[in-house]
């Protein structure tokens, strides 16, 4: 099969860290023919889509992790699945990506839906879900964050854009800097940010679990260093193996059949004691960190869903 991976440059690839890239891996361990797509790399024409991609076989090798062939075009019938992999925000450019992806015939299979990515902002989405989530609140009005900060004494501040911790502010009431916090993160009321009640057991991590097809697939606790209180891997936060509670599957099944419907078919949930804080749909990872800390190939499990999916699809179009 031919998979094109939309993604942001093959330059930025950390290849023991990236979800991506152990995609593609495991995608070329199983005989598939991989295309790194960039994000200027569709077009759309009269007769459909095309794709300006270059051939590429992953090789676990810093210094050259990508053997790449000579950038080809192909035509929306020579591929069969694309992954959605670039990273946040969801910007103006991703929008786009996902209306020009609206017109592959439904034979090709896109990880995420485009649908689904327009859909599910990753940190407001959740708030449908009352009973899963943390007293919360999304504004670009001071006075209302204010409120909000005195009736529960001690607050997170995050942009709703944001991503690998960037922008995220523990605040507690008194606290000198809250007015220039928010004023920062909303740009003086301009934007609007998430405050939620600040839960106590994010100091021991918080949980990355992914989803596939709704199920879960993996957990990993991320634990935040002694310099900074943000659990992300991207803000310095260590992998520790965890279990997947009771609490969390009910986390789950609350959340499957709507993920289902809307084709977001891998999926990154966090969860902080037993809130659900994100749900993350645009390129959720830890996935090499649980197979660190499982000894197992979880991307196997990924590519085996995507070709039966693409056979599914092939065989009876229509059912997208």
């Amino acid at each position: 099969m031919n998979f094109l991976f939309l993604m942001d440059p093959l330059s930025t690839v950390k290849i023991e860290k990236d979800t991506s890239f152990i995609f593609m891996t495991g995608a070329d361990r199983r005989g598939h023919k991989l295309w790194y797509l960039p994000n200027d790399g569709l077009h759309l024409g009269t007769r459909g889509l095309s794709f300006d991609a270059t051939p590429v076989v992953p090789r676990m090798d810093a210094a050259r992790p990508f053997e790449c062939g000579d950038p080809t075009r192909l035509g929306q019938d020579e591929i069969d699945a694309v992954f959605v992999r670039t990273d946040p925000p969801f910007d103006a450019r991703y929008l786009m990506n996902t209306w020009l992806l609206d017109h592959l015939p439904p034979s090709v299979l896109v990880l995420n839906s485009p649908v689904g990515l327009r859909t599910v902002n990753e940190k407001v989405w959740a708030l449908r879900f009352h009973d899963l989530v943390p007293e919360s609140l999304v504004t670009s009005d001071i006075s209302r964050f204010k409120e909000f900060l005195a009736t529960h004494d001690k607050v997170v501040v995050k942009p709703t854009d944001g991503f690998g911790g960037q922008g995220v502010f523990i605040v507690e009431r008194g606290d000198t800097n809250d007015g220039v916090i928010f004023e920062t993160l909303s740009d003086h009321g301009r934007r609007a940010v998430i405050v939620q009640v600040y839960i106590p057991q994010s100091a021991v991590g918080d949980k990355r679990i992914l989803l596939l097809d709704g199920e879960p697939l993996g957990a990993v606790l991320r634990v935040h260093g002694d310099a900074d209180h943000r659990n992300n891997f991207f803000a310095g936060g260590k992998p520790v193996a965890t279990e997947i509670t009771e609490r969390d599957r009910e986390i789950i099944r609350t959340l499957k059949p709507e993920l289902c419907r809307l084709g977001l078919m891998f999926v990154g949930i966090d969860v902080i004691g037993d809130c659900l804080i994100e749900v993350n749909v645009t390129s959720p990872t830890c996935l090499q960190e649980m197979n660190q800390l499982s000894g197992q190939h979880l991307e196997e499990r990924v590519i085996s869903y995507v070709e039966t999916q693409v056979n599914r699809l092939q065989r009876e179009p229509n059912v997208a």
